[in-house]
């Protein structure tokens, strides 16, 4: 059963909220990046404790990256933390976008990843698979392209990509770059990468 996170754990996403307010234009304030951070693991641990799941028809479309936390490693503990979190500079649009194959149960679809500044545009596509169960989307970037002045220079298989057509879909969710998503609304979704990390994105008006 698919749920709606916004309608169990509206607490959570106050700040959330304001952030992604904020980030588009709407007016107020950028919350303080510690606040976000702290905001965005009370919704991922909301999810995990309601087991609240979501489609992958949610997710499609486009979604711009507001705000990101790195990771990095802790020799002593062995293990990894999250690092402060920065909002994306609007100078720099980053998009992520996800399209899905209604016609197919099995959750395949694509994702696109693209990065502007300026006059460059750099594109990013491949092959995705979303475990509803699990709220986790695996994706594999195939395909680059980069347009100057919105021509076309450059358009390449990457030949680092782990699987091509039918063989990505073979391939487990171990040995695949991932997000789990835990916040799904109309205006943003939020998730934790493979490498630990958790993002921020806000649907493109």
């Amino acid at each position: 059963m698919t749920t709606d996170v916004t309608s169990t754990a509206k607490p959570d996403l106050t700040t959330i909220s304001q952030a992604v307010a904020a980030y588009r234009g709407g007016g107020g304030k950028l919350p303080q990046a510690a606040l976000l951070v702290n905001a965005l693991l009370q919704a991922e641990k909301t999810a995990k404790q309601q087991r609240l799941t979501y489609n992958f028809e949610s997710l499609v479309g486009k979604w711009r990256l507001c705000f990101a936390t790195g990771t990095r490693k802790v020799r002593q503990r062995g293990g990894i933390v999250l690092g402060k979190g920065i909002y994306l500079p609007k100078f720099a649009a980053a998009h992520i976008s996800f399209s899905a194959d209604l016609t197919d149960s099995s959750g395949r679809g694509e994702i696109g990843n693209q990065v502007q500044v300026g006059p460059v545009l750099l594109q990013l596509t491949g092959p995705a698979k979303y475990l509803g169960k699990k709220n986790l989307l695996a994706f594999d970037f195939t395909q680059m392209q980069i347009s100057l002045f919105c021509r076309g220079v450059y358009n390449q298989p990457i030949r680092s990509g782990k699987g091509q057509g039918e063989d990505f879909y073979n391939q487990p969710i171990a040995k695949l770059p991932f997000f789990a998503f835990f916040m799904i609304t109309e205006d943003a979704i939020a998730a934790r990468g493979r490498g630990g990390g958790l993002a921020l994105w806000i649907r493109d008006i």
